[in-house]
């Protein structure tokens, strides 16, 4: 279950008062792999929302992050929308292939859920590969920014552009933050602990996971839409498999279920690929092995660590002398008579 306590909400406003630091005060190389780490954040918190909160695990989380992405690329460039129109048009695709996911998903669990998005997530990589209308494997390049002049905002500036992609990742934290927290959000969090019971409470879990789906493919298609303005470019390479498990990873490594372990996987592996970069191409072995470490220490991540840490130093120890409140013992002597 999902809580909004005293440490998450610290480690969350330092994350972001450091990323806006960061936009102002790192150099171009530094903004860039700040966006990097704020687009993947963006990713990772709405594949926990689903696999964390929700128990579904996606391996196809990456079309949506495409799909998004070609949205507002065929909306701004061929169909002659507003950028700022076209971002926010560029979503209702991403809605709805999230809740026909959902709904076609609904009563396969675990792997076979694992290996049905999958299916989904291919079957829109090779459409897009394949068709020449945009751009085959090539990709669109020339993707144009959302102009925002008119109130003084230049997002052709790399400090602008990356303090506004964190302010957008702070924002879609705070959104599922209050969903998590609402009553659909305690009911997905049942559906995951116990869907039998709840189907037999009478809910209606094929509509719970269809928007469950459909608000976490809105999420990563936001940050699709963003991507393609920060690249000014966009490819069948966006929405491959492999982009899917890396997310993942950084799900798991940041730490399953709390929202915001997954920024912190986020910022972990990027600055991690690199670091580690500099030295060798084979930085992917790294991660594995970190990876590998986080699940045999007992799966919490880097964040799960950190709490379950902090809850041990900080729980109070039971009063020997209060007798009053604690139920005798029952003897053996006492079970026999």
């Amino acid at each position: 279950m999902y809580y909004p306590s005293k440490l998450r909400s610290a480690v969350a406003a330092l994350l972001f008062v450091a990323g806006i630091v960061a936009a102002f005060q790192a150099g171009y190389f530094g903004k860039e792999i700040l966006v990097e780490i704020a687009l993947y954040a963006l990713l990772a918190l709405s594949l926990d929302f689903l696999a964390g909160f929700g128990g579904m695990v996606s391996l196809g989380h990456a079309a949506f992050y495409g799909i998004g992405g070609y949205a507002y690329v065929i909306l701004s460039m061929q169909a002659g929308v507003p950028p700022l129109a076209a971002m926010g048009l560029a979503l209702v695709p991403c809605f709805a292939a999230g809740w026909l996911l959902g709904i076609v998903t609904s009563k396969v669990r675990g792997i076979f859920y694992i290996m049905a998005t999958l299916a989904f997530g291919q079957m829109i990589y090779v459409f897009t590969f394949q068709n020449r209308m945009l751009g085959g494997s090539d990709g669109i390049a020339g993707v144009p920014r959302i102009d925002l002049s008119a109130i003084g905002i230049d997002m052709n500036d790399p400090s602008i552009f990356a303090c506004a992609v964190v302010v957008a990742t702070g924002l879609v934290y705070l959104v599922f933050s209050r969903i998590l927290t609402s009553s659909f959000g305690r009911t997905l969090v049942g559906l995951h602990r116990n869907e039998n019971r709840m189907r037999a409470l009478g809910l209606s879990v094929r509509w719970y996971k269809a928007m469950a789906s459909a608000l976490a493919g809105t999420a990563a298609g936001f940050a699709g839409t963003i991507a393609a303005q920060h690249t000014m470019f966009v490819s069948p390479g966006m929405m491959d498999w492999t982009t899917s498990g890396e997310v993942l990873i950084m799900v798991i490594l940041g730490g399953l279920e709390t929202l915001i372990g997954p920024i912190v996987g986020a910022a972990f592996v990027v600055l991690l690929k690199h670091e580690i970069s500099e030295f060798t191409n084979h930085w992917h072995f790294f991660i594995g092995v970190f990876l590998i470490v986080a699940i045999l220490a007992g799966g919490k991540g880097l964040y799960g660590s950190l709490e379950a840490g902090v809850a041990r130093l900080t729980r109070k120890k039971p009063v020997a002398d209060d007798a009053s409140d604690a139920a005798p013992a029952e003897t053996p002597e006492a079970g026999n008579a």
